[in-house]
């Protein structure tokens, strides 16, 4: 297939509830959907960098530099056999992992279509649903957040993560548990805290959770694996495993139990589909997390979270949990069982809204014909 036209845009969305972690409060979404040509199909992809470089070194202007001047130059024209030949493609541009996966993922989206398929079968996955779990950002009090996580299990989702920092973390645990004793509830630190912290995880080992999502350092490993092997709560690594090296590297130290797929932390579906492989290989499941992405971000995520070694609820909600107006037809949304249904349409199997993305579009640049 040929690579005939790509065209950026960045969008920004409103959030319908303010999402507030231990780095940050988010109020609106940016984002660079990437649309790729070829064969007379179009692809779709996204790169959900948002505004400032918390979470990542990445934002959604180091997303449109690196796209515009090195990624989409190497991508337009080219002749590619298979989606992972765009790995090839980017790889002498080091780093700028959620730059390249709008234009992998719209790759990804392009050959499934010319396939007839579903992305999901496409990528190998299987099933017709996916568990679905929700994640909770900081709120003002306790009694917000506890109404917050009622609502969520009322509606019927298969788990909640909440967000913890220092000084907000074991008496909130201790709360959300007097009040959910047995529904399943992880947490997600977002690398707060340090190994100083060690008493304060193995009081959180006498609330049944699931998983402690990202304790320490963001590109830790080693600090992990100590922490590791002086709690029993499994420890999930998230920004810390941002190839499938990393991957590797984590599994050899013993630095978690658990590992956290973003598509677009680790460069797209392509790396994604690596580690979930190394991960199943070595028997450490895996979920489908999440960076507040679109319809077109959740779509990939929802056809990833079909592979087999995805065991665990993701944060692959439904688009209402964080847009009024989402830029997908249909939207994703939950089922009475806490599931979400995977789009049987070939490529990513929901519609662009186009009217819809362009009142969302602040700036767009086309390369191509």
């Amino acid at each position: 297939m040929r690579i005939e036209r790509v065209e950026l845009r960045e969008v920004r969305m409103p959030l319908v509830h303010p999402f507030e972690t231990s780095f940050g409060r988010e109020t609106e979404q940016r984002a660079v959907v990437v649309r790729a040509d070829g064969d007379g199909l179009i692809g779709y992809g996204e790169s959900a960098a948002g505004i400032g470089p918390w979470y990542s070194y990445e934002t959604v202007e180091t997303c449109w530099h690196v796209q515009s001047d090195f990624l989409v130059p190497r991508l337009l024209g080219r002749e590619i056999s298979e989606p992972g030949d765009v790995v090839g493609l980017f790889a002498s541009v080091r780093g700028h992992n959620i730059a390249k996966t709008g234009p992998e993922e719209a790759v990804w989206d392009l050959f499934a279509k010319r396939a007839g398929e579903p992305l999901s079968r496409y990528l190998g996955g299987t099933g017709d649903r996916i568990e679905s779990g929700v994640s909770v950002g900081i709120q003002a009090t306790v009694s917000e957040l506890l109404d917050r996580i009622g609502a969520f299990v009322d509606r019927g989702y298969a788990r909640v993560k909440i967000k913890i920092k220092p000084g907000w973390d074991v008496d909130v645990v201790e709360a959300v548990r007097d009040r959910f004793p047995d529904f399943r509830l992880m947490l997600d630190a977002n690398s707060a805290y340090s190994l100083d912290d060690v008493p304060l995880f193995q009081r959180l080992d006498a609330f049944d959770l699931m998983m402690i999502e990202q304790p320490l350092g963001h590109d830790d490993l080693v600090d992990h694996a100590k922490l590791q092997e002086r709690i029993r709560t499994p420890v999930c690594l998230d920004e810390s495993v941002v190839t499938p090296e990393h991957a590797r590297w984590a599994i050899e130290l013993r630095s978690c139990r658990i590992v956290n797929i973003k598509p677009g932390r680790v460069g797209g579906l392509s790396a994604a589909i690596r580690i979930h492989d190394l991960c199943q290989e070595h028997g450490l499941p895996v979920w489908c997390g999440g960076l507040l992405e679109t319809g077109v971000g959740r779509a990939h995520n929802v056809a990833l979270s079909t592979l087999p070694d995805f065991r665990l609820p993701g944060d692959v909600s439904a688009s209402a949990r964080y847009y009024e107006h989402d830029l997908v037809d249909p939207p994703f949304e939950l089922n009475p069982d806490g599931t979400i249904s995977v789009p049987e349409g070939p490529g990513i199997g929901v519609a662009v809204d186009e009217d819809r993305l362009e009142d969302c579009t602040v700036r767009s640049r086309i390369f191509g014909a």
